[in-house]
């Protein structure tokens, strides 16, 4: 109890401990920082940003004078940034992007600054020192800690400017002491520029190291701890089965990326008895949201002070010409809202692209329920991404089953079938009977969603198909379609349209039809 009440007084739980008590007043006095902050900016000329922040009520000032965003309109504006010109939308050079989706010439790039990379710093210090303040265990801080950084380059157009995933600037500037102390791998081995040789090199480097705690994305993770068992097993010359015969010590799992939910109990069979504990985490190139700051709640705590002022447009209205912009004042529980963001990187209002759903308020809890994108309604069944993955959480709990991989898609009517939605989907433990499995999925969904279940009633379309891929399925997509595979690559888990699903099913059509065997994750 002595150490927990000392750790209260630390600086950055104490800025954890008065956003909970002032959520509103928090995020306005952040809004007006940064509105100070950018003043003298273009952007800040352009809207009145000075004015803005003098304004009384100034959340309401903001949103009636600074419109929504979207990459389109800020990516001649992060072109000039990364030329080296100035003062654009944040005070100061910006020399670090972050790549959120394709490439550092023709990808989602997204300026960071160095306020952004602190503030990334100081969230990621939080989550562990919250961890230890909920689980009272010092021990994961007597061993080797492991992350997963993607690769950061210097632009050889551009000297001076630093671009490559957000883990990997923040594994770029993490605190000295942690690289001295706690690191498990060397710097030159995370930043190796193949993904998949990294991962085989980081597995073979800590098969005899004492790694207590883990940072990934689950996906990866799986990955990872075949190519670490394997590692195992040629180095003793014996059977090892499970994580926890190579890491033993093993207490923590700190994931992001993807959601945890669909992975957890595929994770704890390989790492083993006891299963280590999992702590979910949210964040994004543009930022560093929000963590599960309890363990028996997988529902995380959104911080409010790390630099980040929230909006959310209720999802139903996204597309409105002057939709609704809520605030963590007047967000509601069970919602679905579209997230947008003002950040310490010259970020105003800009559309995140994500859903999530607030489970409670006070203190303001929320879960991550997919991609605007995400939802097939082609019969009017409304199903979104977070349904559709409790549903197949269900199915496999309840048949036993452990999937790796999913992705659906609307199959369309023939002579003699109705449409459907197409579940394809890599095992690593299949079902007995995939009708079961198919069935189970159908009754979840008609459960939770009156939309699906009149549809089906109406037998606008069928039951879910299942279609089981071969292992190795997406991974092999990823590496022909994918310009270099890192820990960002992820597999849309629905479309509306057929174009990766075709896919997918043409390229295991094609090996079917060949010589070739598809390559196992693990290779």
């Amino acid at each position: 109890m002595g150490v927990a009440r000392l750790l209260q007084w630390l600086p950055l739980l104490r800025r954890h401990h008065r956003f909970i008590q002032d959520p509103v007043g928090t995020q306005a006095r952040l809004l007006r920082r940064l509105l100070q902050r950018a003043a003298s900016t273009e952007w800040g000329q352009r809207y009145g940003f000075a004015e803005l922040a003098r304004a009384r009520d100034v959340v309401k000032a903001y949103q009636a004078r600074v419109p929504l965003h979207t990459y389109d309109e800020l990516r001649a504006d992060v072109a000039r940034m990364r030329r080296g010109e100035p003062n654009i939308c944040w005070p100061g050079r910006i020399r670090h992007f972050a790549i959120s989706s394709g490439t550092a010439s023709e990808g989602t790039l997204i300026p960071v600054s160095y306020e952004m990379l602190r503030a990334n710093r100081r969230f990621s210090i939080e989550v562990g020192l919250n961890y230890l303040l909920q689980s009272g265990r010092w021990s994961f801080l007597r061993g080797y800690h492991l992350t997963l950084p993607g690769r950061v380059d210097e632009d050889p157009r551009y000297p001076g400017t630093w671009a490559g995933e957000i883990s990997g600037l923040v594994a770029r500037y993490a605190p000295w002491y942690v690289r001295l102390c706690y690191q498990a791998v060397p710097t030159r081995l995370l930043m190796l520029p193949n993904w998949e040789e990294k991962l085989h090199a980081i597995a073979r480097h800590t098969a005899q190291k004492d790694v207590r705690l883990v940072v990934m994305a689950p996906t990866w993770g799986v990955v990872l701890f075949k190519a670490l068992l394997e590692e195992a097993r040629q180095q003793r010359g014996k059977m090892v089965e499970t994580v926890r015969e190579v890491w033993p010590n093993l207490q923590v799992f700190i994931s992001g990326g993807v959601a945890l939910s669909s992975y957890r109990t595929l994770l704890e069979e390989m790492i083993g008895d006891p299963a280590p504990d999992f702590v979910e985490t949210y964040g994004a190139s543009e930022g560093f949201f929000a963590f599960q700051s309890t363990l028996d709640d997988p529902a995380m705590l959104l911080h409010l002070d790390n630099g980040i002022f929230y909006e959310f447009v209720p999802l139903e209205a996204r597309n409105h010409p002057n939709p609704p912009r809520h605030t963590i004042a007047t967000v509601e529980p069970g919602m679905r809202y579209a997230l947008y963001v003002t950040t310490c990187s010259g970020l105003w209002s800009y559309a995140m692209r994500d859903v999530v759903r607030f489970t409670q308020t006070d203190p303001p809890k929320l879960v991550v329920v997919g991609r605007t994108g995400e939802m097939l309604d082609l019969y009017g069944e409304a199903v979104f991404g977070d349904e559709a993955r409790a549903a197949l959480e269900e199915a496999c709990q309840r048949t036993g089953a452990r999937v790796r991989d999913y992705h659906i898609a609307p199959r369309p009517a023939t002579h003699n079938r109705l449409p459907t939605h197409q579940w394809l989907i890599e095992f690593e433990h299949p079902p007995k009977h995939l009708p079961t499995f198919a069935a189970i999925i159908d009754t979840y969904l008609q459960r939770i969603n009156r939309h699906y279940q009149i549809r089906r009633e109406a037998r606008a379309f069928d039951r879910p198909e299942i279609i089981v891929l071969p292992t190795g399925s997406f991974l092999h997509w990823m590496r022909q379609h994918r310009k270099r595979l890192s820990g960002q690559s992820k597999i849309p888990r629905m479309r509306p349209d057929r174009s990766l699903a075709d896919a997918l099913l043409a390229q295991c059509a094609n090996f079917a039809s060949s010589t070739e065997t598809l390559p196992d994750s693990s290779a």
